[in-house]
């Protein structure tokens, strides 16, 4: 048995290793097909209830519609909040100018590097800079690709759906596919947990911004907060912007500390009280697992693979539990002590057949 559970192992591995590497060849393939997938699970229910009624065709129509509506609502607010980002530009340019001058100064009698030197620094960041531009005019083009495709394939899993469910039961036999709806339900728990704590981290972020009197404050504290998705790294990532605005438009530094400040009690909060309460125990894998998820999620898809990773994670962990040789890697990926993983096993181990007598 020990050599049938480690065999069934090495297999496990060399399939995961495949599975990553075609995930990386077909990328622009995969990932409207993943968000697909998820926005999918997350719509099934309420297209359920119209289907009833409307059919199904029709009901799918209505569900997508409604969804684009709310997203073209999103969009239109982040469109308002760059418009007048973009209004008070020359005002945040002229100060951006005076605190580059100063900055120089200081460089130059603090750590005696002098002009020629600083314009050299400045030049390669630049060069820097104009690769992630040009990555991201790339990934402004993919992105309308992303929104034309994604409703397309959504449309496609639900209205196909039934047949989805009769290819996984002639891959297992006789099996009640129980797995499948725990994963479904996982799914639509952590998307709509997610959703609460991006709106609020950002109400959280554009309150203290708010009391600072940062300039746009809602749209750099709803863009940290979106960044939550990202976990661990991105409410980070997200608190750069406002920091730096504070230092170009603000007096004193110690605004920017104020910045800073409000993030990370947010990052706090967040970490240890909002996401444990509302989505930790939706999908239940270790800090460990889910770093690691991170920076293998966002080697093979960057920062999509980086949102997607978490969610991957726990859908894979709620597949091995199901196998018995693969169960093992569950003690890797979960949270859960001891004591409740000898139950889950027992909970999830075929019954013993008696034996028969003579």
């Amino acid at each position: 048995m020990t050599r049938s559970k480690l065999d069934r192992a090495y297999k496990f591995l060399i399939i995961l290793a495949l599975s990553i590497t075609a995930l990386i060849l077909i990328k622009d393939i995969a990932v409207p097909i993943a968000f697909a997938g998820l926005f999918a699970i997350v719509l099934l229910p309420i297209e359920k209830r119209i289907e009833a009624r409307l059919g199904r065709i029709f009901s799918i129509t209505i569900v997508l519609v409604g969804s684009l509506i709310v997203l073209g609502l999103v969009i239109w607010f982040v469109i308002a909040q760059l418009s007048s980002l973009a209004a008070s530009l020359p005002s945040i340019e002229e100060r951006f100018s005076d605190f580059v001058n100063n900055l120089s100064g200081s460089v130059h009698e603090q750590l005696n590097i002098g002009l020629d030197e600083q314009i050299q620094l400045l030049k390669d960041g630049l060069k820097n800079l104009s690769t992630y531009v040009g990555d991201l005019v790339l990934s402004t083009s993919y992105l309308a690709y992303f929104f034309i495709q994604v409703p397309i394939y959504v449309f496609l899993f639900l209205f196909y759906r039934d047949r989805f469910q009769e290819f996984l039961l002639a891959i297992v036999p006789g099996s009640d596919l129980k797995w499948k709806d725990e994963i479904q339900n996982v799914v639509r728990s952590y998307i709509s947990g997610l959703a609460l704590v991006v709106i609020i981290a950002g109400a959280l972020n554009s309150i203290g911004l708010l009391i600072l009197g940062i300039d746009h404050a809602i749209f750099f504290g709803f863009l940290s907060g979106a960044l939550t998705m990202i976990p661990y790294i991105g409410i980070t990532i997200g608190a750069l912007l406002p920091t730096l605005l504070a230092l170009i438009t603000k007096d004193s530094a110690w605004y920017a500390v104020g910045v800073i400040a409000v993030h990370s009690f947010v990052q706090f909060l967040e970490g240890n009280f909002i996401t444990p309460k509302i989505t930790g125990s939706k999908i239940s894998v270790n800090a460990m697992a889910a770093i690691l998820a991170l920076l293998i999620g966002g080697k093979i898809w960057g920062i999509v693979g980086m949102i997607l990773a978490v969610p991957a994670v726990g859908i894979l962990k709620i597949v091995l539990s199901y196998s018995t040789e693969l169960k093992p890697f569950v003690i890797l990926l979960g949270d859960k002590n001891s004591d409740e993983i000898r139950r889950l096993e027992k909970e999830s181990d075929p019954p013993a057949i008696p034996p028969t007598t003579a």
